[in-house]
């Protein structure tokens, strides 16, 4: 276990350099600056504000200056523990810097309000995803080569084909301007995250009901399953004690990816639905060329899927003792 633990985190730290260093630069590749607009400012203006956020330095001092604790004088030589008027601290020590086009918050302050409204929105996607698709995928296992094992592959294969943005518009078709059951768009209530929900939670259940049955399909296939029934327990007791737990198994495996591409996903359906969450941000800042908070989504990102998939390797070995982390 710490063995593992030591190596997952020694990736995480390599990881997250990686991606910072490659979204920074690349950031600063792009043609155009978060204060270019329609009104052309004063020249000495556009200076002070350009020096206020060290825009005017070489792209390496200012690496330097988003990535550490320290402060680079004009000399270029480093000087640790910053100055307090700095607008900067540093990602090490959990500081991702000002908003360039949000004045008045930094990103801290940003991804602080919108990540409570983006993760109560992939909890209930993450439902919705669980609920329809384990319970689809195990009916669709036990009744193997049905006319309902037809109908719910058939609904499988739809919700992975269709985008989450397309099921989004047949769901408000549907539940807004035919029978208007639920809000558009907005936030504020538990039914204005139905629909988005939803929306986001469908292609990933299609996909854990394929997996679902295809997993319990080789349990059922088991000898030990057979055993079980020859011992006469009953049917419904073989499925819940004895086959769902290993059928479980590639579901497990999919959940890290699945939470995180949820996460990730509800970019376009928070753009959609009218959502003030991270992935509406994450939009705004690659529109308003907003680098920090643009690298701050992104950091933020980057460490839950991490996150993520260490746990799925956790639960994996809960559910198969077999399985050691070693290995994994």
């Amino acid at each position: 276990m710490l063995r593992f633990l030591v190596r997952r985190l020694m990736w995480f730290a390599i990881t997250l350099w990686v991606v910072v260093t490659i979204s920074f630069f690349l950031m600063r590749g792009v043609r155009g600056g978060p204060f270019d607009g329609e009104r052309v400012l004063n020249p000495a203006i556009e200076r002070n504000i350009q020096a206020r956020y060290h825009l005017d330095w070489p792209q390496w001092k200012q690496y330097l200056q988003y990535i550490g604790p320290f402060n680079l004088d004009e000399q270029g030589l480093e000087v640790f523990g910053g100055d307090a008027s700095d607008p900067f601290s540093g990602v090490l020590v959990g500081d991702f810097g000002p908003s360039f086009k949000y004045r008045d918050f930094t990103v801290n302050d940003i991804i602080g309000q919108s990540l409570p409204i983006s993760a109560s929105l992939g909890i209930i996607a993450l439902l919705w995803a669980l609920l329809l698709g384990l319970s689809t995928g195990i009916a669709s296992a036990l009744w193997r080569g049905s006319r309902t094992d037809v109908v719910l592959r058939l609904a499988a294969t739809g919700g992975i084909a269709l985008p989450n943005f397309t099921v989004a518009g047949m769901m408000v078709i549907l539940f807004v301007f035919l029978m208007p059951l639920l809000p558009v768009a907005g936030y504020g209530t538990w039914r204005h995250l139905v629909l988005p929900g939803f929306a986001l939670g469908a292609p990933f259940a299609a996909y854990i009901s394929r997996l679902t049955r295809t997993g319990m399909l080789e349990v059922l296939s088991h000898d030990y399953i057979r055993t079980a029934h020859a011992k006469g327990l009953p049917r419904h007791t073989v499925i819940l004690r004895h086959a769902i737990r290993g059928g479980l198994l590639p579901v497990v495996s999919y959940l890290g990816p699945a939470t995180a591409g949820i996460l990730t996903g509800s970019l376009v359906i928070e753009r959609i639905f009218a959502i003030p969450g991270t992935g509406s941000h994450f939009v705004n800042s690659a529109l308003n060329r907003d680098y920090t908070l643009a690298m701050g989504v992104t950091i933020l990102y980057t460490v839950l899927v991490f996150t993520l998939n260490a746990l799925v390797d956790l639960i994996y070995t809960v559910l198969d003792p077999r399985i050691l982390l070693e290995e994994s």
